[in-house]
């Protein structure tokens, strides 16, 4: 007997949460699986500082989208839990769930994320060797303490460097894309930690600056001209130590073509997204196509919005790709839409 009462959601972060949201909210209840035991995904479990273009604090703002979920009689939550087998056809799946429970589901939406680049794959940049060279993530969570230390030995840095594209654009190590997002995320960082250090100098080092859009004025001139951000198109070759103790980043300043060592305190990579780590297991259980690079395959996008290569099936935010958390939430209201709207008219066709 077919099941048009409920959606399986699984994963809880923007997307997942926005996507329940729209399912509860027409009439339908949205059934979240959630691996972690937590809601609200990369924001929370990393410890976003402000977001963008927002800037607004992450746990303000994905703190009122879980609570939207968590208050709404249309939503179940199962945390701390994953999709062990999963069968059936649209309006008639059902889900075995590790608890061992099984649910009965008309439709499913993925939004199952990403992972954040291990920096560990960029040796030459020092990560994992120098203490005081950090991820994006690692210096938000910084930035969220309000203050803005060297962790070798809690000194206020004079120098900080963000190194962008590490684990983006590298067909070196298998990263041919552009994690979208990492440009605007090091802009708006450089702000902050001047907001926090005025004393400190920022730069930026970059291939390209693609702060697409209207993040262009808002994050790019803005960082430059308020917050005296320094910017070098450079092409870094490595990170290494002084014998004073601070760091080393060698490369070429690709705009005079002359090698450059410039010694700085602290170094940060803007990391990429990588596919989410779990995206095999997930293609295996769901029976869903992951594109070339690894992440969730999407339909025909134009006349099957949201959909994936399975019927019934939908998926959204950053499991097809890089994406914007605004982006991810707005697909996440279309795959739970798409989803309610299939269920109707499967219904429609058994009456």
């Amino acid at each position: 007997m077919a099941n048009t009462d409920s959606v399986l959601v699984v994963g809880a972060g923007p997307a997942g949460l926005s996507a329940a949201a729209t399912i509860a909210s027409m009439g339908k209840k949205a059934v979240i699986v959630e691996k972690e035991d937590v809601l609200g995904g990369a924001p929370i479990i990393s410890g976003y500082a402000r977001l963008v273009p927002s800037g607004e604090w992450a746990k303000d703002a994905i703190g009122r989208m879980v609570s939207r979920v968590t208050g709404n009689k249309n939503v179940s939550i199962h945390t701390s839990t994953k999709v062990t087998d999963f069968s059936g056809e649209p309006g008639q799946f059902t889900a075995t769930l590790s608890s061992g429970e099984k649910v009965e589901t008309g439709a499913v939406v993925l939004a199952t994320g990403f992972t954040h680049f291990d920096s560990i794959n960029k040796p030459e940049w020092g990560f994992g060797t120098y203490e005081d060279v950090l991820t994006t993530t690692q210096m938000e969570q910084m930035v969220a303490t309000g203050q803005i230390r060297c962790p070798s030995d809690g000194r206020v840095p004079e120098r900080v460097a963000i190194l962008l594209c590490v684990g983006s654009r590298d067909r070196q190590i298998g990263r041919e894309w552009c994690s979208k997002i990492c440009c605007t995320v090091s802009t708006n960082l450089a702000m902050e930690i001047k907001e926090i250090s005025p004393t400190t100098d920022v730069f930026i080092y970059y291939m390209d600056i693609r702060t697409f859009g209207l993040y262009e004025d808002k994050f790019y001139w803005k960082s430059q001209e308020e917050f005296k951000t320094k910017f070098v198109k450079a092409r870094i070759a490595e990170v290494t130590k002084s014998p004073d103790g601070r760091l080393l980043v060698k490369g070429e300043d690709t705009l005079v073509k002359r090698p450059i060592v410039i010694p700085m305190d602290l170094v940060v990579h803007a990391i990429g997204m990588d596919p989410n780590a779990l995206n095999p297991e997930i293609s295996k259980v769901f029976g869903v196509a992951l594109e070339k690079h690894g992440f969730i395959d999407r339909a025909e996008q134009y006349t099957n919005t949201q959909g994936t290569t399975r019927r019934g099936i939908y998926v959204c935010g950053a499991a097809t790709g890089p994406e914007t958390i605004d982006d991810s939430m707005a697909q996440g209201q279309s795959a739970g839409a798409r989803s309610v709207a299939d269920l109707y008219q499967l219904l429609s066709a058994s009456a």
